[in-house]
């Protein structure tokens, strides 16, 4: 309320009802709310219309409450803030819990209005790349792994709550000849906190808390050439947010930003993959991806938001706004990386996929609703070679990533989707997951 009564157009300020309210129990909840609060609705004294101090000469506790206060002063007011003086603020109050169990003492209070008031306020580019490239050394340089192509998918954290989720089950299907991929997230997190690839990769006995170093090695083996990696184990202190992410229950800026990581470098080429479902966060994405140097990056609109594209027919009271299937990226011409040659040789595309236009008929999504299990067994029928719209869209998101990241032997998109038919029908992908789960609790 208190971004909209500084910064929002009239027509979305408070309304008369609002007013009325607040003038009537500010009084009362001065009297009763934490000093935090209290900064964090009037932070000048200018709002209520009582004059109160106590935003003004608020400081917090602390140094590293101090910066997250000064900062928040920015944010409150509308304003944006600069690339060193967020990731400052990220690194001065995370990680919110220490080793000992113990809260470090920062306000969550604090720290949630600055990561919904960045949100609110729509990030510039700036704010999205220290947000993304915060906590890079963590943990150290990351690990390279000795392959040729390496994809990273980005799907949303937050996981599937209606439909089948594919992206654990084509990262099989793409092993199977040379495609290397990674996939990231968590076993749960807000707001939706619906099916995800830990979930799944838990209940069918595979490790989930594997280090990079682990994750490295099953990239590279020839019997795997694919890994999960967990926030918790990549990012501590960022995985820390889990708990106020509940809380706060909007997604902040870090729900864009982590779904462009590179937990694990390649000596090979490199690409991106990420879904999204809001308009305004495509060209966002994108740019982040530049930021990372990879050769290839792609955004794709597909069911709930996260990658998997549909073979379902277009509904004719489709809502505004872009269509699921819908896909933007870039790939670079040559061999060197796109950061080396920014701006020279890059090719960007933009395109609805139809499922139709390669021979797939058209079929309802199955339905998971919420039910890992579910989603387990739709995808395992699909690596044993069973027909039907799960089998369709793990070949499709296959066949359609690969052609359009430029990956090699996918030039001709009938050929791509021809080839990861093969490594499902052969029995390879289906092979390639059971490997990875028993490789997982091996693997040093």
């Amino acid at each position: 309320m208190t971004i909209r009564a500084n910064a929002f157009p009239e027509a979305t300020q408070w309304s008369e009802g609002e007013r009325c309210a607040m003038k009537k129990f500010w009084p009362l909840l001065v009297r009763a709310l934490p000093p935090d609060v209290i900064f964090i609705a009037d932070p000048e004294g200018s709002i209520m219309g009582l004059g109160s101090a106590v935003g003004p000469q608020f400081v917090g506790n602390g140094t590293s409450e101090m910066g997250l206060v000064g900062a928040l002063r920015e944010i409150l007011a509308g304003g944006h803030l600069g690339y060193e003086e967020i990731q400052g603020v990220l690194k001065d109050v995370l990680t919110l819990k220490l080793e000992d169990g113990k809260s470090n003492g920062v306000s969550e209070s604090l720290l949630s209005a600055f990561l919904i008031g960045q949100r609110m306020n729509r990030e510039t580019d700036r704010e999205l790349k220290a947000y993304c490239l915060a906590f890079d050394d963590e943990l150290g340089p990351a690990p390279v792994a000795d392959v040729r192509s390496l994809t990273h998918y980005g799907e949303p954290y937050d996981g599937n709550t209606r439909y089948f989720r594919s992206t654990l089950f084509v990262a099989a299907v793409r092993s199977c000849y040379g495609e290397s991929s990674l996939l990231h997230g968590v076993e749960w997190m807000p707001p939706k906190g619906g099916v995800t690839e830990e979930q799944m990769l838990k209940i069918m006995g595979a490790k989930t808390n594997l280090s990079l170093h682990q994750g490295k090695k099953l990239i590279e083996a020839e019997e795997v050439g694919f890994a999960y990696i967990s926030k918790r184990e990549a990012r501590p202190s960022l995985y820390s947010l889990i708990g106020l992410r509940k809380q706060i229950k909007k997604r902040p800026s870090l729900a864009t930003t982590e779904k462009v990581q590179q937990f694990i470098r390649a000596k090979g080429r490199e690409s991106i993959v990420a879904g999204f479902y809001n308009e305004g966060y495509e060209e966002p994405l994108l740019m982040l991806m530049k930021r990372r140097g990879v050769h290839s990056g792609l955004v794709v609109k597909g069911e709930e938001g996260a990658l998997s594209m549909t073979t379902r027919l277009r509904s004719a009271s489709t809502s505004k706004g872009l269509p699921v299937n819908h896909c933007s990226g870039f790939r670079s011409v040559g061999i060197e990386s796109a950061c080396e040659v920014d701006g020279v040789s890059r090719q960007s595309f933009r395109l609805e996929v139809n499922a139709m236009d390669y021979g797939f008929e058209p079929t309802d999504t199955p339905r998971t609703d919420r039910s890992v299990s579910k989603n387990i067994e739709l995808g395992l029928a699909a690596l044993r070679g069973e027909k039907g719209p799960a089998y369709d869209r793990i070949v499709l998101n296959a066949g359609i990533v690969d052609h359009l990241l430029g990956c090699d032997g996918a030039e001709d998109v009938s050929l791509a989707l021809e080839r990861a038919k093969e490594a499902i029908d052969s029995g390879k992908a289906h092979k390639r997951l059971l490997n990875y789960i028993q490789m997982s609790h091996k693997v040093k």
